[in-house]
C-alpha cells in the first residue's frame, strides 16, 4: 500500500541534487509540495519540466533550490518571461539543457520502456544538437536503402516525479483523468511523490468508469493530503487559477527585493498557515 505522509515529509523524500520532475501549468501542478520544498531549503535539484513550467519552477528557482534547468520551456504564459528564471540565467546561477516538448516526452517513454534511448525526428538541422552533445545522431539501420540519419535521445529516468492530483482512494491508487503525461512521469522515474485534494474509501481501479484515468498504487511511492494543493494555479474540476495572486507574483518577483516580499508572505508559515490565509482572504 502506498505510504501516506504528512506534506513537509513528502518533500523531504526529494533528496538534495535529485532530478526532479515536474509538470506544466496546465496540468495537475503541486504547488504545495513545491512550497514545501522552497521552505525546506532544497539544493542543487535538476528540474525537469514535462516539457515546460511556470511558477513552479520559477519559484524553486528563485529560492535556490535548483542547479540545472532541463526545459523546453520556462515562462508564465500571459503574465511574461518568468523572471526568477530569466534573473538566474542571465546571472550564470543555474545550468540550462535546452530541450524539446517532443524531446521531453520520447526520452521519459524510453526509461517507461526500460530501454537506453529513443529515436526522434524534426531535430536535424536545428542548433539544438549543438548544445546537446548527449544527443547522438545515428543512420537508421532500418532504412531500405539509402542515407536515413536520426537522433537518438537517452533516456530520461527521474529521481522524483511530483504532482499533484484530485483525489486517491485508500489503497493508494490516484485519480490522474486526461493527463498522460503524468502517467508517463510516474512510469519512468524512481519514485512518485503526490499530493491530493483527498483520499477517498473504496478501490477506484475497480470502477470501470475511473480505472481508465487512475495511476495504480503500484507506480507511488508516497501522498499527502493537500486541499487546495494547486493554489494559485487552478485544479480541473475543483477551482480556478487565482489571477490576482498569480499576477503579484507576476509583480513582485521581478525584483530580489520583491521575490524575498513574496516568500516572506507565502513561504515562511507552514502551509496550513498559507491556507488559513488564503481562506480569510476569500
Amino acid at each position: 500500500m502506498t505510504e501516506t505522509l504528512s506534506l513537509d515529509r513528502l518533500a523531504g523524500r526529494v533528496a538534495d541534487g535529485a532530478m526532479l520532475a515536474l509538470p506544466p501549468d496546465y496540468s495537475f501542478v503541486p504547488m504545495a509540495a513545491v512550497r514545501a520544498l522552497a521552505r525546506r531549503g532544497a539544493r542543487d535539484l535538476h528540474l525537469l519540466t514535462v516539457p515546460q513550467a511556470g511558477i513552479a519552477a520559477d519559484l524553486l528557482i528563485g529560492a535556490g533550490c535548483v542547479a540545472t534547468v532541463e526545459t523546453a520551456a520556462v515562462s508564465l504564459g500571459e503574465l511574461g518571461n518568468a523572471p526568477r528564471f530569466a534573473a538566474a540565467v542571465e546571472g550564470g546561477h543555474v545550468a540550462i539543457q535546452e530541450s524539446t516538448c517532443p524531446a521531453i516526452h520520447a526520452a521519459l517513454q524510453a526509461a517507461e520502456k526500460g530501454v537506453p534511448f529513443m529515436p526522434l525526428r524534426g531535430l536535424i538541422g536545428s542548433d539544438l544538437l549543438r548544445v546537446r552533445p548527449d544527443w547522438q545522431i545515428i543512420d537508421n539501420p532500418l532504412a531500405d536503402g539509402g542515407s536515413d540519419p536520426i537522433v537518438v535521445l537517452p533516456a530520461l529516468r527521474p529521481d522524483v516525479a511530483l504532482f499533484h492530483a484530485p483525489y486517491a482512494d485508500e489503497h493508494g491508487n490516484v485519480w490522474l483523468g486526461a493527463r498522460r503525461e503524468l502517467v508517463t512521469m510516474a512510469h519512468a522515474a524512481s519514485e512518485t511523490l503526490v499530493t491530493v485534494e483527498e483520499v477517498r474509501p473504496g478501490d477506484l481501479l475497480a470502477d470501470e468508469t475511473l480505472a481508465a484515468g487512475t495511476l495504480p498504487a503500484l507506480y507511488m511511492t508516497a501522498l499527502a493530503e493537500a486541499p487546495r494543493g494547486a493554489w494559485p494555479l487552478g485544479l480541473a474540476g475543483r477551482y480556478e487559477p487565482d489571477r490576482e495572486h498569480l499576477a503579484e507574483y507576476a509583480r513582485l518577483a521581478k525584483s530580489e527585493e520583491g521575490f524575498e516580499e513574496y516568500c516572506g508572505k507565502n513561504l515562511i508559515a507552514n502551509e496550513a498557515d498559507v491556507m488559513k490565509g488564503l481562506r480569510a482572504a476569500e
